[in-house]
């Protein structure tokens, strides 16, 4: 052990640290998998804190959420439980990108976390605050807490988002250690992970202040109502399971609105005037922040000839009238934050309840890490969430299932799960963290993925339900589950490719969707194929299929508009697969390997890739590299063969 203690309270086979949203779904994924688990935090009652803006979902991170529910998640399920409101993004530009988003009542929310983690029989939850540790020849066995408490384990997750050395910043004069407002930072643990020699930076992030909805003139202000109320994230029945519904959650709550307002002249004057006393203009913070999120300061400085900043007040929950200013974030003095607000038109009286604040914290480099968000120089260690450099509850989440189930996979021996670039966006993310690295926070965008059109919300679960089923994710009630979607996605598309359509049947339909008219009968497959006209909307009017899922029908209408498009990406990624499933040996002396360029030796050299799928997607590393490489690889494999048969005779 790293140093002398109290006995050992408890053997688990995964210790996660942290209960925010890349803890939870670690210690999820990792009980899943058949591991004993504790979830070590420092207040059970944050499990499942939504630390900044209450919401989950949106654009690319949408598709991340349905993708860790088909992993056995509960990001999602925990979201229907606490929907205040639902907006599918992207409407205007086609069901292939759509984008689900949901704003959730924040109590509800994590109630609805623990009420989920709870259900499960493998994972115990701990009070206490991890102070370092255990080390038994660099490996790591356990952890030991400030109280003195020590639990041994083969495996721990670190997911400790803003904590580790965390400084909240308001103005350029108020300071103070903490990884979130009233709850304090942990400073032994970083000291220990820096001391290990491991790479740490420091990034910033930030939080806008919060209001009382009582005091805001709605009548002033735009109203943006839920789209859809029977919506689900999740796939899953599980609100019917009895330990769930235990505490009362039902199943979408009612719905609320959100307000629209916009910051003006008035409040951009303000904020110029008193720019130097921001902590990040007036030098107290020197970390970088998200450049996709920004201070409402970056955006009066960066964007000058903005005539105006929208910004969303959005309800924290049905017990409170508190709102959140999505689109202030900020590090100014509070007065000023309070000035700010009441330039607003619909704000003129509004109450502060809390400031906003800016927060510096560290994160380790991710490219220290292997493909399963391992520590390269410290086995059994594994890191999740902002502590990678990411931004992002659904970044988090995805980084928890990957490293959760992996770090069971290490204490029990199991086979380690790296999903591709192709498979997912959970894939395309870990695979830019551990390759690429961040040189500000990581977020998740559409455009990072090559087959975003074949990977979709929609079809997360035909995607990732094999995979689910393979390492034994799932009940035997999910696995019913999951087969009868599938099945009715199938049987939606033999409906379509079986049904013979008479053109006076669909007359009136056509002409609606301005599309023109059958000269004799198609399929409905085909008829479905065409702009504007939707395979619902051709069920119906046939009567047929009435009883298939919204999510089956519509899965199918997109795999029969955009065949083509989808066979060119599937192609590419079957390419792809297949150099995933070339193996390569972390031990490769690729220094030795003088046809590969000299970067390509020296970036494979660091990041040590499993497959050649992830030495293809090392940047520096080109086409005849890989090509080199497997000629390198085989000819060691013949001259191995030829010492061998030497040996022999």
């Amino acid at each position: 052990m790293s140093a002398p203690g109290h006995a050992v309270e408890a053997v688990y086979d995964v210790i996660v640290i942290g209960g925010g949203h890349a803890g939870t779904e670690a210690a999820v994924a990792a009980a899943r998998r058949g591991a004993r688990t504790a979830l070590i935090t420092s207040a059970l009652e944050t499990i499942g804190q939504m630390s900044c803006n209450p919401a989950i979902g949106g654009v690319a991170k949408g598709t991340v959420v349905r993708e860790v529910d088909a992993l056995g998640g509960i990001m999602a399920r925990a979201t229907d439980l606490a929907m205040l409101q639902f907006r599918m993004l992207n409407r205007s530009k086609g069901p292939a990108v759509w984008a689900p988003r949901a704003q959730c009542d924040r109590g509800l929310y994590r109630r609805a976390v623990r009420s989920l983690i709870e259900a499960h029989p493998r994972l115990e939850t701990v009070q206490g605050t991890v102070a370092r540790l255990l080390l038994d020849d660099a490996r790591v066995v356990g952890v030991e807490t400030l109280e003195g408490r020590r639990f041994s384990a083969g495996a721990v997750v670190v997911t400790t988002g803003t904590f580790l050395r965390g400084r909240i910043h308001i103005g350029t004069t108020t300071s103070l250690a903490g990884g979130r407002a009233g709850e304090g930072a942990v400073t032994h643990l970083a000291e220990q992970l820096e001391n290990a020699g491991l790479q740490v930076e420091r990034f910033k992030t930030g939080t806008p202040p919060r209001i009382d909805g009582r005091s805001v003139n709605w009548s002033a202000l735009d109203r943006q109502e839920s789209e859809i109320e029977a919506f689900d994230f999740t796939w899953s029945h599980f609100w019917d399971e009895p330990r769930v519904r235990a505490d009362g959650a039902t199943r979408h709550p009612a719905q609320m609105p959100c307000l629209i307002a916009f910051l003006d002249a008035e409040g951009k004057h303000i904020i110029k005037e008193h720019i130097g006393e921001s902590a990040m203009y007036g030098g107290a913070i020197a970390s970088r922040g998200p450049r996709y999120c920004p201070s409402v300061e970056d955006k009066i400085v960066k964007f000058p000839l903005a005539e105006r900043h929208q910004l969303f007040l959005e309800p924290e929950g049905h017990d409170t009238s508190e709102m959140y200013v999505n689109g202030l974030s900020t590090s100014l003095p509070a007065h000023v934050q309070l000035e700010t607000l009441r330039s607003v038109r619909g704000l003129e009286d509004v109450r502060m309840t809390r400031a906003g604040y800016a927060i510096e914290y560290d994160y380790y480099p991710p490219t220290q890490l292997d493909a399963t968000l391992q520590v390269r120089a410290v086995p059994g260690l594994f890191f999740a969430g902002q502590i990678n450099g990411t931004t992002g509850y659904e970044e988090a989440a995805g980084q928890g299932v990957v490293a959760g189930i992996n770090a069971a996979a290490a204490a029990l021996n199991g086979a380690p799960l790296v999903l591709g670039r192709e498979s997912s966006y959970i894939g395309v993310l870990v695979n830019d963290l551990v390759t690429r690295g961040v040189d500000e926070p990581y977020r998740l965008f559409t455009s990072r993925s090559e087959f975003r059109l074949t990977v979709r919300q929609d079809n997360a679960l035909r995607r990732l339900g094999g995979i689910a089923r393979q390492l034994e994710l799932y009940s035997p009630r999910e696995l019913e589950l999951v087969a009868g979607r599938l099945a009715a996605e199938d049987e939606a598309r033999a409906l379509a490719d079986a049904t013979s359509v008479r053109p006076e049947v669909v007359a009136p339909l056509l002409a609606e969707a301005h599309s023109s008219a059958l000269a004799h009968a198609v399929r409905a497959s085909e008829l479905a194929r065409r702009q504007n006209v939707s395979l619902r909307d051709v069920f119906r009017v046939l009567d047929i299929g009435q009883h298939l899922p919204a999510d089956a029908v519509v899965s199918t209408e997109l795999e029969l508009k955009y065949s083509g498009y989808f066979e060119r990406e599937r192609t590419q990624a079957d390419k792809l697969r297949r150099l995933g499933e070339f193996p390569l040996d972390p031990a490769l002396p690729y220094h030795e390997m003088p046809s590969l360029s000299f970067e390509a030796r020296q970036k494979l050299a660091v990041l040590r890739p499993h497959t050649l799928a992830q030495a293809a997607s090392t940047p520096g590393v080109s086409p005849s590299d890989l090509q080199n490489l497997v000629i390198e690889i085989e000819k060691r494999r013949r001259a191995g063969v030829s010492r061998r048969e030497a040996r022999r005779r």
